[in-house]
């Protein structure tokens, strides 16, 4: 009879147990899925820009009809003064690496020094070995097409090459020269050419870096070499002209900075909802 009760007990606790057991079981929640991967857009967008640099010019030369147009000479010497730029432009950044740009320079008076020598009906009443001193001054209005490769982000800075094609507009001021003997005998008065204007090919090459300044706003210094195709320099006067010059090399210093529209937008990351714990 007790071993039967003992039985029984048993039983009645084993059953209790795992009904208890039962109760208080919790599945492990189903794991949560990896959130998908955010991709940061590239940076693209316009972009505005402005310049100012200071030029290093280099005459390629000149030269002029002297008495007939069956006599073309070359000034003896020809030069061109440095002269300080300014610009502005609109671009499109395409994406990390590649920009492109529309740009409008002016560069200010660059003064030019030239000299002829010579004697006879060619140079006036100058009699003897007699050279000429020449004076005017030139101003050129650039429009360039650019394209940009940007050469990685380090920190702050952002190097990169570029080049552009397009055209200057070259106007010079009149030419005034004056012919004096060379032993300080005599001079001549002084002859005033027109000035002439031209259209010429131009290209450049251009090295710098980019500063981040702001999530919007990028300081750029650099340099750039230019060459200007020659064109119309002055008129005919007094059996002297026209004169043309050769075109000239610039050899530029530049700083400047870009504003850069919906740069500091940031990309809203994705957050998984919460999963819910399941109870059975």
């Amino acid at each position: 009879m007790k071993t039967s009760l003992f039985a029984a007990a048993a039983a009645l606790l084993v059953s209790t147990t795992a009904s208890f057991a039962a109760d208080l079981y919790q599945p492990e929640p189903a794991p949560i899925m990896d959130a998908p991967e955010v991709t940061v857009s590239e940076a693209s967008g316009w972009y505005l820009r402005g310049d100012v640099g200071y030029s290093f010019n280099k005459l390629r030369g000149a030269d002029f009809f002297q008495g007939s147009n069956a006599n073309r000479a070359d000034f003896a010497s020809a030069s061109l003064k440095d002269a300080f730029t300014v610009g502005a432009g609109v671009g499109y950044q395409v994406n990390n690496y590649l920009r492109t740009d529309l740009t409008f320079d002016y560069m200010f008076k660059s003064d030019f020094r030239g000299s002829t020598y010579g004697s006879g009906a060619d140079f006036g009443a100058c009699v003897g070995p007699c050279t000429s001193s020449d004076r005017s001054a030139m101003r050129a209005y650039t429009l360039m097409a650019n394209a940009y490769v940007d050469l990685g982000t380090y920190g702050l800075f952002t190097p990169y090459v570029g080049g552009g094609v397009g055209g200057s507009y070259v106007k010079w001021d009149k030419l005034r020269n004056t012919s004096c003997a060379d032993d300080g005998s005599s001079c001549d008065d002084t002859v005033e050419h027109g000035g002439k204007g031209s259209w010429r090919f131009a290209y450049q090459l251009m090295a710098g870096t980019t500063i981040d300044v702001s999530c919007n706003v990028k300081a750029d210094v650099g340099y750039r070499f230019r060459q200007t195709m020659g064109g119309d320099m002055f008129g005919y006067e007094q059996n002297g002209g026209p004169g043309y010059d050769k075109g000239f090399y610039s050899h530029e210093i530049r700083a400047g900075a870009r504003y850069v529209f919906g740069a500091c937008e940031q990309p809203v990351a994705y957050e998984p909802p919460p999963q819910p714990i399941v109870y059975k």
